[in-house]
């Protein structure tokens, strides 16, 4: 399946969740930490501007990003969960 975000949004797949702890303890499914970074599936074309130009995002395909933790909707394509967040919800790339 294939999805075009719209305006300012961007699909974003969340990496998976550290399965161990830095000590090495293994953690239980209930005991993870939402992802907050994921990589750029897609981006929309920009928001609309008054002048009715759009506005170029920031983020490309291919990006890392960190986003909020409970921020966005998620959507589940081929089984796989994604995110759709706001570019302006992005808090940073990774490089």
């Amino acid at each position: 399946m294939k999805i075009e975000p719209l305006d300012d949004r961007v699909l974003i797949k969340p990496l998976e969740a550290e399965e161990k702890t830095s000590g090495g303890i293994i953690l239980p499914d209930a005991a993870k930490e939402k992802p907050q970074q994921g990589e750029v599936i897609a981006v929309g074309p920009g928001r609309t501007l008054d002048t009715g130009e759009r506005a170029p995002v920031a983020v490309k395909k291919g990006d890392t990003v960190i986003f909020p933790k409970y921020g966005g909707d998620t959507v589940k394509i081929d089984d796989v969960e994604h995110r759709i967040v706001r570019e302006s919800d992005i808090l940073a790339i990774l490089e």
